[in-house]
This record gives structure tokens, C-alpha cells and sequence, in this order.
């Protein structure tokens, strides 16, 4: 049966042309999650690995770039946080290294857009609301990421949804849109697609991986996690989904009672998402997951992933065809 879908419908469009994949599946450039291994693994699937910069030093993301070469000869790209402290060193080691594809979030597109395409590396820039996407349009990225409020990891303060977000950014740019958050199969991947989007952007999903450089102890609690068991949190700082555990529960009572900025600062400390998520400390880490996590039941190999949400996708998108709209 699978042979025969794959003979119907074979995923073609603009996000698989930018990028020169298989699959308009691109990996979240996820902190303490997102190496060598795991980018390699979704590259060689037919997807997009993304190396997750923001928790390397820039002697680490060398390193990682030669060993996922070595890994893979398939496209696969930096994610930059373009607040990191040594985001302009990172620019020039994206240069230097021969990376083609890069994913900016955190920061103000039009810094780093023209530069890194001037140099034939493709940019697309992750945002949480239009009016960020129509800057992002203005700074003439090749594509945007719109990441709604289910998203783990940091998000907008807006709290809009991805499913509202996707038809509020597809409305103001004709840019290729990449959908994120609260995806975690075909038929997700397929309702976002409906909407507009042209591709799809997975991390907790991948975060869970048997591929994924995250902490067994974390990959646990994320198969454990229930409906309701994150929270958008830290949003005098910057706004964070956490998954529940005791320094969850801190920052929200710290929250309610109305501690300051600086006072949550305090809490939060230093290296609070290394010690959870990759040091696998499960009471004192962040522990930074999507609220998709109440689906994902299982640490899966990343191929194993990619083959079911494709095959779910494209079973899903014959049953729309053939039986949903045949009146």
C-alpha cells in the first residue's frame, strides 16, 4: 500500500525547491537537542536538520558543521538566535564553512538577511505575529517561519495559536511559510498545508528522537507528558513553554505573587535549560517542550518518524480527495 501512495502523490513545492530536499519537513534548531547527529539523521530522511547554535560556543558549532559533513552530503542549516552574544562570530563561521541554509530567530531580520544571501546562503527568519512576518518580508528573506503559541521553547507574547497564525502571516506576505508548533504528524502536516503553509518545522517530535542529543531523562518525561502538562511561562523575561516539573512550579508561583523581572531573573538563573535538558536534571532544569508532547508516546529513530508522518500525510490527503469533498 505504501508503494502505491507514494505513486499518487509525490511533495514537490516551494519549500522543497528553496531548500533542495525530499520532504517540506525542517527539524527546529532546538537547544541541547539539535547536533551533529540528530540534523544528520533528518537531512539523510529526506528533511532539513538544523544544528541549534544558541547552546554552542563558536569553536563547538565547527565542530558540529565538520562532523554533520561528514554525516550527510544532503542540504541541512544553522539555526541563530540573533540576540546570542556571539552571533557575529557565528556569521562568519557560516560563511567560512560552506553552510548554505540558515534559520534566524530572536532579533531583527534585516541584520543579517542581505549579508549571508549576498554570500548565496539561504535565510529564513522564525516569527510569532504578521507584523513581524511583513518585516521579515521587507527584509527580503527567502522564507518565515510562523511559530505559534503551542511551540516549546521561546514564543510569542501574543499567544496566538499556530493555526490562527498561519492565515494571519500567509495574508501579508507571499513568501514561503514554514508552520511550527503543535506539529507532530501527517495529518497536522496536512492541516497546516491547507491553510497556506508550504512546509512544516518539527522539535519536540525530534527532540524525543533516539537520534536527539537531549538527556534520556528528559526524552522520558516528554513521553510521560499529558494534555496540560506544559506552560507558557517567564513572560516578564522572555516568554518560555515549560514542561511541569519543580522549577516550573516555582516560576509560576514566583509569577502569580508578582515577583519582578529581576526577581524571576534570580530564579531562573544560569544554564537552568542545560542542566534539565541536556545534563537530564528533571526537578531543578528548564525543561523547554512543545504541548504536542501529550502525543508522543515513544523515542523513535528519526527515519522512522519521517517515513510515518509522510505516509500518514499522504493517506490523509487521499482520504480528503476521495471521500471528505466528493459532493
Amino acid at each position: 500500500m505504501e508503494k502505491e501512495i507514494n505513486s499518487i502523490f509525490d511533495i514537490k513545492n516551494k519549500i522543497t525547491e528553496l531548500f533542495g530536499i525530499k520532504y517540506p519537513i525542517i527539524q527546529g534548531g532546538m537547544i541541547w537537542c539539535s547536533n551533529h547527529q540528530l540534523v544528520a539523521a533528518v537531512s539523510n530522511a529526506g528533511g532539513l536538520g538544523l544544528l541549534g547554535s544558541g547552546s554552542m560556543t563558536p569553536d563547538e558549532l565547527v565542530s558540529e558543521i565538520r562532523k554533520t559533513k561528514e554525516l550527510t552530503s544532503k542540504p541541512f542549516g544553522v539555526n541563530i538566535p540573533l540576540l546570542y552574544i556571539h552571533s557575529d562570530e557565528v556569521m562568519n563561521i557560516i560563511v567560512n564553512e560552506g553552510v548554505k541554509i540558515v534559520f534566524t530567530s530572536a532579533g531583527n531580520p534585516k541584520l543579517w538577511t542581505s549579508f549571508l544571501q549576498e554570500k548565496g546562503i539561504k535565510v529564513a527568519h522564525v516569527v510569532s505575529n504578521s507584523k513581524f512576518a511583513q518585516k521579515a518580508d521587507e527584509a527580503g528573506v527567502d522564507a518565515i517561519v510562523a511559530e505559534g503559541f503551542e511551540a516549546g521553547g521561546h514564543n510569542g507574547f501574543e499567544e496566538t495559536t499556530t493555526l490562527t497564525l498561519i492565515s494571519s502571516v500567509r495574508r501579508v506576505t507571499a513568501k514561503p511559510v514554514i508552520a511550527a508548533g503543535g506539529i507532530s504528524n501527517g495529518r497536522a502536516m496536512l492541516a497546516t498545508m491547507v491553510l497556506g503553509a508550504d512546509g512544516v518545522q518539527i522539535g519536540s517530535l525530534f527532540a524525543s528522537s533516539k537520534e536527539s542529543s537531549a538527556h534520556e531523562n528528559f526524552k522520558n518525561e516528554i513521553i510521560k507528558a499529558n494534555e496540560g502538562d506544559t506552560k507558557l511561562l517567564l513572560k516578564k523575561i522572555v516568554p518560555v513553554r515549560l514542561l511541569n516539573n519543580k522549577f516550573s512550579e516555582e516560576v509560576f508561583n514566583a509569577e502569580s505573587a508578582g515577583k519582578s523581572r529581576e526577581e524571576l531573573s534570580e530564579i531562573l538563573g544560569k544554564g537552568r535549560s542545560k542542566v534539565g535538558m541536556f545534563n537530564g536534571d528533571i526537578e531543578n532544569g528548564e525543561l523547554e517542550i512543545g504541548q504536542v508532547s501529550a502525543l508522543i508516546d515513544s523515542i523513535k529513530p528519526v527515519k522512522a518518524i519521517v517515513d510515518d508522518i509522510i505516509l500518514e500525510y499522504k493517506v490523509a490527503r487521499q482520504q480528503v480527495n476521495i471521500e471528505r469533498f466528493n459532493f
